[in-house]
């Protein structure tokens, strides 16, 4: 993997990956809160088989570093829409996870030319319709210990028969950010709102969550879909926030027939 950069109109420098093949469907992936396009090490191989697969770096976090503003799911939208138009400026396929959903949301509603199916997973519409996690879980994840942390985390992104050690995950976050940017992405994500925007998606689109799932609850599924014309949706049995890389095997092609309907 070869990573470019991709120059936005404010001039800011977003380190942007294309693999798979030249002559397959474009699919840009967009990972979730603070983390680069490593959280797709696992699952984008598949992909890459059928697929020109594009991701990039979100402001902050790996390749794209610089000075850290106020960024939005609106504001990392149209670096998505930048990456896009830098790429082939052709509608291609999006596929968001966790906060790379939300960035999802309002990249089709906004830039409905450069989107032409989206698959969200394990995210939230945001705002006062969402269904928030339980302070429980807050807590938990707050907890001045980076090993409670860490188990915290395993538990709430896979199955206990998931067979690898936290440190194994590509999930976590991206270790090389600093205070300020891991604080940003949070704020990204707590401010998001796309209830109003969620009517204007127009293309095909497809829902996806785990039952299980308390960082994002799986109710939040249902809300986007009724708000999506024509959305589906699906519901893996028994998974948890990072269920699109543990039952892969099920996700994965759903996505991929998504794109090559």
């Amino acid at each position: 993997m070869t990573p470019t950069t991709v120059t936005t109109p404010d001039g800011f420098g977003l380190s942007v990956q294309v693999t798979g093949r030249e002559d397959g469907p474009v699919l840009l992936l967009l990972p979730g809160q603070a983390n680069s396009h490593a959280w797709w090490t696992e699952t984008r191989p598949a992909f890459e088989e059928r697929c020109r697969v594009v991701t990039f770096d979100y402001r902050g976090t790996g390749g794209s570093r610089g000075p850290v503003e106020r960024w939005t799911t609106a504001s990392f939208a149209d670096d998505a829409a930048c990456v896009i138009a830098a790429v082939g400026d052709e509608p291609v396929g999006v596929y968001g996870t966790s906060m790379g959903g939300r960035v999802a949301q309002v990249l089709a509603a906004e830039h409905p030319e450069r989107v032409r199916r989206l698959a969200l997973a394990c995210t939230s519409p945001g705002g006062p319709h969402a269904h928030e996690r339980g302070t429980d879980v807050r807590r938990e994840l707050s907890d001045p210990d980076p090993a409670k942390r860490r188990a915290t985390l395993r538990r709430l992104f896979y199955t206990d028969a998931w067979p690898h050690r936290p440190e194994d995950s590509h999930l976590f976050g991206d270790p090389t950010m600093t205070t300020d940017e891991s604080r940003a992405h949070l704020r990204v994500s707590a401010r998001h709102d796309a209830w109003d925007l969620l009517p204007r998606i127009a293309c095909p689109t497809l829902v996806l969550h785990g039952t299980d799932d308390l960082m994002v609850p799986g109710d939040n599924a249902a809300l986007i879909a009724e708000r999506i014309p024509g959305a589906t949706t699906y519901l893996h049995e028994g998974g948890r926030h990072g269920f699109f890389e543990e039952f892969a095997h099920d996700i994965t092609p759903r996505v991929l027939d998504l794109l090559h309907a």
